[in-house]
C-alpha cells in the first residue's frame, strides 16, 4: 500500500486553507459590542465626560482595546448613537417578516419611542462631538424613514391604512411628542400617541 507523502500534502492544505473566506474574529466583536452597551450606560449617567477607563474596565478590556475601536471619545459617542439608528432598520425587518402589516408598523412605532428616549438620554454626550449633532442625526435620518417608509407602504397595500397616508406624518407626530414634552411621562404618552395615530390613519370599513 503505497503513503502518501505529507511534504505534497502539506501545500495542497495551505492552499485550501487561505481560500476560505476570513470573517472578523467572534472575540473582537463581541468586545465591541460590550463597549458599546457600557458606554450607553455611562453617556446617559454622566455624560459626554464619563471616563472611557470606566468604561473600559466595566466591559471587562484593556484601554488599548477600546482605543482600537474607538480611536477618540467623540468615536464613542457616535457608534453608540449609530448603533441605536441601525437597531431601528433590523427592528423593520424583523417585524416585516413576522407580524402583519398593521402590527408591524405599531410594534416599529413603539420601538422607535424608545429610540427617541435613548436619544433624549445621551443627547447631552452627543453635544461634545465635533460638529455636533446635527451631522450625526443628518446621516441616520434617510435610514429612519426608509424603515416607517418600508412599513406604511405595505400596510397600504394589504388595505389596513389608507392610500393617502404620509409615513413621514406619522414620523413627524412622534417626534413632535418628544419635542414638546420631555417630562418623565413623555414615553407613556408617546406610546399612547402611538395608537391614536394608528386607528386615525386606518382604511375605513
Amino acid at each position: 500500500m503505497a503513503l502518501k507523502n505529507p511534504a505534497k500534502s502539506a501545500p495542497a492544505k495551505a492552499r485550501a486553507k487561505s481560500s476560505q473566506p476570513r470573517t472578523p474574529r467572534t472575540d473582537a466583536q463581541r468586545n465591541r459590542d460590550r463597549i458599546l452597551s457600557v458606554a450607553k450606560e455611562a453617556f446617559t449617567r454622566d455624560g459626554a465626560n464619563a471616563s472611557l477607563d470606566d468604561i473600559a474596565r466595566q466591559a471587562e478590556v484593556g484601554a488599548g482595546t477600546l482605543y482600537r475601536h474607538f480611536p477618540t471619545r467623540d468615536a464613542l459617542i457616535e457608534a453608540v448613537y449609530r448603533t441605536e439608528v441601525e437597531k431601528l432598520a433590523a427592528a423593520e425587518r424583523k417585524f416585516a417578516a413576522t407580524l402583519p402589516p398593521l402590527d408591524a408598523l405599531r410594534a416599529w412605532m413603539l420601538f422607535f419611542v424608545d429610540h427617541l428616549a435613548a436619544k433624549q438620554i445621551i443627547a447631552p454626550a452627543l453635544n461634545s462631538v465635533v460638529g455636533g449633532p446635527t451631522r450625526i442625526y443628518e446621516g441616520s435620518r434617510s435610514l429612519i424613514h426608509s424603515a416607517i417608509d418600508a412599513l406604511v407602504k405595505r400596510a397600504i397595500k394589504s388595505g389596513d391604512l389608507r392610500k393617502d397616508i404620509d409615513s413621514g406624518d406619522l414620523l413627524r407626530a412622534l417626534i413632535g411628542a418628544f419635542l414638546v414634552a420631555p417630562s418623565p411621562g413623555w414615553q407613556q404618552g408617546a406610546r399612547r400617541l402611538v395608537d391614536i395615530l394608528i386607528a386615525g390613519s386606518r382604511k375605513a370599513s
